[in-house]
């Protein structure tokens, strides 16, 4: 990708993703057994690898009349799929982030999993990690299935990093612990690279300032989700440290996400920070890059992400023939989640994980053992991927980076604006 291109966001609200849009991998006759309607959110290079995915689906699959759409990225899509488990006129199965799973009102806008069927499918509990399938679970009751996991992560430039002496006999860059050993691996960077030492999106800092704080093991909302507990003192420190890197030159002060992409596929940054869904970007390139866990900065091991869980939003009269179908799309899905691991995203189900398949992927493979640690969005209706909560912390953040705000305004700008979210009626 270069500076001219469009974000990731936008591609995935353009050609493969456009509201409304139909994406056919394959759609049967009217003689067939089961119907299965799909709904997701997929552009760019997911879009592309999921459409040929669909494909061997349909090909192995000539009992099941399949269908699959793509809407855009974020809102529209959330909207459009909320409209349509309302009037119980939804598809069969659709794509929804884990992040975004208790704020969409799961127990009226989606029909539960039927994990009977998934058994039958070969798909169990015992596949995946306990806090992600425990995290699909509303009172007791599972409304979702998850695919993936999409960690915030390191890349880095293997010549830059050499040349900075940060690369060790393996040829991956060393791990870094703690605040000074950060900085200093920053600052050979950038003596290497004369401009700068990271890329990162600071219009829209919110991944970063959610991996820096969970490390810290800050709290967001207490226990009953309904009341802020943000500490101001961690909070700070993550802002501060955030400041620092920009005030030093370490990354730009003003950068968005198509600029973020550039800046490392040129050789302006020789590390990145960002989710890891930009692997294809890069290998496309032809860059001499790899990726490995974001560094543990502060006290635990915690990175922001994300993970795509499969959900059957509701229908008024759910035909059982079209159930057992969706079972069986999710549970072939998942077995060969290997193909999807290559855009970059981890698979939840654990026997592709420790399969060679997946393992045999570089540099997907580097990152996995950040899974049992990714740190999901607060849980509130206005929270998650793409929703209000990220939009106000890149509002309130992004002056810290640029120097317009101090960390403490910004973190008043920021809470005030989650209070009142807070105090805001969910409209789902």
């Amino acid at each position: 990708m270069t500076s001219i291109k469009p974000s990731r966001r936008s591609l995935l609200a353009g050609t493969l993703g456009l509201a409304g849009g139909l994406a056919l991998s394959g759609c049967g006759s009217l003689g067939r057994d089961a119907r299965v309607r799909e709904w997701n959110l997929f552009g760019g290079g997911d879009g592309a690898r999921l459409l040929q995915i669909h494909d061997k689906f349909v090909a192995e699959h000539k009992d099941i009349a399949f269908e699959a759409h793509t809407l855009a990225w974020g809102p529209p899509f959330y909207t459009k799929l909320a409209m349509s488990a309302a009037g119980g006129r939804a598809p069969e199965v659709a794509t929804l982030h884990l992040s975004r799973l208790k704020g969409f009102s799961p127990t009226t806008m989606l029909d539960p999993i039927p994990v009977d069927l998934l058994a039958k499918a070969g798909i169990t509990e015992q596949d995946f990690l306990p806090e992600t399938w425990k995290r699909c679970l509303v009172d007791g009751t599972l409304y979702a299935v998850p695919l993936d996991q999409h960690p915030f992560v390191l890349y880095y430039n293997l010549e830059i990093c050499k040349k900075a002496g940060l690369l060790g006999p393996d040829n991956r860059i060393k791990p870094v612990k703690g605040v000074d050993a950060f900085l200093e691996m920053l600052q050979a960077v950038k003596e290497t690279t004369g401009k700068f030492a990271a890329s990162v999106e600071t219009t829209n800092p919110w991944r970063l300032w959610w991996t820096l704080y969970g490390q810290l093991e800050g709290e967001f909302f207490d226990e009953t989700g309904t009341r802020l507990v943000l500490d101001d003192a961690k909070a700070l420190e993550a802002l501060q440290l955030m400041g620092k890197l920009a005030a030093d030159g370490l990354t730009p002060k003003s950068s968005d996400y198509p600029s973020l992409v550039a800046q490392f596929t040129n050789g302006d940054a020789g590390l990145s920070f960002n989710g890891e869904w930009e692997v294809t970007t890069y290998q496309t390139a032809k860059m001499p890059f790899s990726m490995a866990p974001f560094p543990v900065v502060y006290e635990v091991p915690k990175y922001a992400g994300d993970a795509h869980t499969f959900v059957m939003p509701h229908q008024a009269s759910r035909n059982s023939d079209d159930t057992a179908a969706t079972a069986e799309y999710i549970a072939w899905m998942l077995k060969h989640s290997a193909e999807w691991a290559a855009g970059g995203h981890i698979p939840a189900y654990q026997p592709v994980v420790a399969s060679q398949e997946y393992l045999n992927l570089k540099p997907q493979a580097e990152y996995r053992s950040v899974a049992p640690d990714v740190l999901f969005d607060p849980d509130a209706w206005f929270s998650g991927s793409g929703a209000q909560l990220q939009n106000e912390a890149g509002a309130a953040f992004a002056g810290v980076f640029s120097g317009r705000t101090t960390p403490r305004q910004a973190l008043d700008q920021f809470k005030a604006a989650t209070q009142k979210l807070l105090d805001t009626p969910s409209p789902v």
